[in-house]
């Protein structure tokens, strides 16, 4: 794969400066243009050996390009903080909006290549990491960015050479350590992984550019003439990538489905049983809120539902049981100027706890198969692909130890204006009801079919839906309740057993 950047290309120092005066002025052209469209954002990542110069190119690219409309992020070593959030949460809060250039030194890949060289990693987590992987940088694709990954290359004697020299000039030796010198060391199990990740990863989308990195003109000419055209070339497009979308599920004949299945109409739950529930699940929920393996777990709830449907008194009973030092409720709404400028799922991810905290979503990412789609705030491609991006985000979660649990809350359409018309009498219910509830009514057989797809699309085994018959709120609320507490203390015990639970084993043995 590495033969191409073996060939000593160069470039002399007349060529470099005849091309250069060119080169910048239309680099600035294009940087200009690019931030006056604000029609999507490049995100370009500079991987390759130690001694390969990503550094000097980057500040070589500070130095031809307008610094104000460039961010770069340097990734090491994760921080304790990171350590305790699913590995690509560092990345996405990273990602530069639209109208900017953001270059990544260190990036997604360091990991898997690192792991790989360090640990060995069996052939089949290389495979999977490359997978998902690609699954992200196509999520980026459709929602318009412009990825360029550059990879600079240098065979072994080369790499010894650049150390040498930065090692033997004043200005740069502080670059060299013996760090530096033993990860040479590792150079052929280096190009080994490299080189596998890279294949795997070499998508249309998302294309590698191998560039000989040796000589520091043509490196550096290379780059920026590949980021020109890029740039230029999307900017002229009319039309951006899209992925291949899932099929729409089908309808069934008898006009059965997961809710119209729900027995919405049952007994009412009496306010006796309901406090002796309510406070026994409370209960529970405070003491693994508190339990010692909660620190190596995260509990992330979504609440979607109807209008009226109780997501707000049920989250309260939730809540409740809580210590408000521990959690988060995030209410969700239409995005922001500054969250329009990103991928949709990228305001989701500023807000997931680290391990040992609670974050409970008030509506959530399925807005987009939701609410963008009824009301068409994105094209069908948009919430279609949302399907399977949402199933790999909470697979990302879950694998981060985080424990996630869905509730849709679904009341009937005569219940539901029952508790319209009681809001709009009782003055401190007011404010929930507004002219958009009203106009959603109109729309009921329209959100019926996108919840059913939802909850058809992704119910998984790692995030399934638990659908809540909410006509009753004594029943929902204690249904949500235990539901928490099931799932969370299933998920502690595959952690570790807590004492409890290992005495009523060897009593049960």
């Amino acid at each position: 794969m590495f033969e191409s950047a073996e060939l000593g290309h160069r470039i002399s120092k007349h060529a470099y400066q005849r091309e250069l005066a060119t080169l910048r002025t239309e680099l600035l052209d294009a940087q200009f243009k690019l931030k006056q469209s604000a029609a999507f954002p490049v995100k370009v990542i500079i991987s390759g050996p130690d001694g390969s110069g990503k550094g000097e190119t980057i500040n070589t690219l500070y130095e031809w390009m307008d610094p104000r409309d460039l961010s770069t992020m340097a990734f090491a070593m994760p921080t304790d903080e990171e350590r305790e959030r699913p590995d690509m949460w560092r990345f996405w809060r990273a990602l530069p909006p639209r109208g900017r250039i953001g270059i990544f030194a260190g990036s997604w890949y360091s990991i898997a290549i690192q792991r790989r060289v360090e640990t060995g990693l069996h052939e089949a987590n290389i495979e999977q990491k490359a997978q998902q992987i690609n699954r992200f940088e196509e999520m980026l694709a459709n929602e318009g960015a412009l990825i360029l990954k550059f990879w600079y290359h240098l065979s072994k004697e080369a790499q010894k050479r650049r150390l040498k020299a930065l090692a033997a000039d004043p200005r740069t030796a502080w670059r060299v350590t013996q760090w530096n010198w033993d990860r040479l060391k590792t150079y052929d199990k280096l190009q080994q992984a490299a080189g596998h990740i890279l294949s795997m990863t070499n998508t249309p989308w998302a294309p590698w550019n191998i560039i000989e990195a040796e000589d520091d003109r043509y490196r550096s000419l290379t780059t920026a003439r590949m980021l020109l055209d890029a740039i230029n070339t999307r900017l002229a497009e009319t039309t951006r990538h899209v992925s291949p979308v899932v099929k729409s599920r089908k309808p069934q004949l008898d006009r059965r489905d997961v809710i119209s299945e729900l027995r919405l109409e049952r007994q009412p739950m009496g306010r006796r049983t309901y406090d002796i529930e309510l406070a026994r699940w409370q209960g529970r929920l405070a003491e693994l809120s508190r339990d010692p393996r909660m620190r190596k777990s995260a509990l992330i709830c979504v609440f979607e539902g109807a209008d009226a449907a109780g997501k707000g008194g049920a989250i309260r009973r939730v809540t409740a049981a809580l210590d408000a030092r521990q959690f988060q409720i995030i209410p969700v709404a239409a995005p922001t100027d500054e969250e329009r400028a990103q991928p949709y799922l990228w305001r989701f991810w500023r807000h997931i706890p680290r391990l040992g905290r609670i974050a409970i979503f008030d509506r959530s990412w399925y807005g987009r198969v939701l609410v963008e789609r009824v009301e068409k705030f994105c094209s069908e491609e948009d919430w279609r692909r949302a399907y399977s991006e949402i199933n790999d985000f909470e697979q990302q979660l879950v694998d981060g130890n985080a424990v996630v649990v869905k509730f849709w809350l679904q009341i009937s359409r005569e219940e539901q204006l029952r508790r319209f018309e009681e809001r709009e009498k009782i003055a401190f219910k007011r404010f929930k009801i507004t002219e958009e509830d009203w106009r959603n009514r109109g729309k009921w057989e329209a959100y019926h079919d996108a919840v059913c797809d939802m909850v058809d699309q992704t119910s998984t085994a790692h995030a399934p839906w638990t659908l809540v018959e909410a006509n009753d709120k004594r029943h929902a609320r204690v249904k949500i309740l235990k539901t928490i507490c099931t799932r969370l203390e299933s998920a502690l015990n595959r952690l570790e057993p807590s004492e409890t639970g290992k005495r009523a084993g060897k009593r049960a043995s």
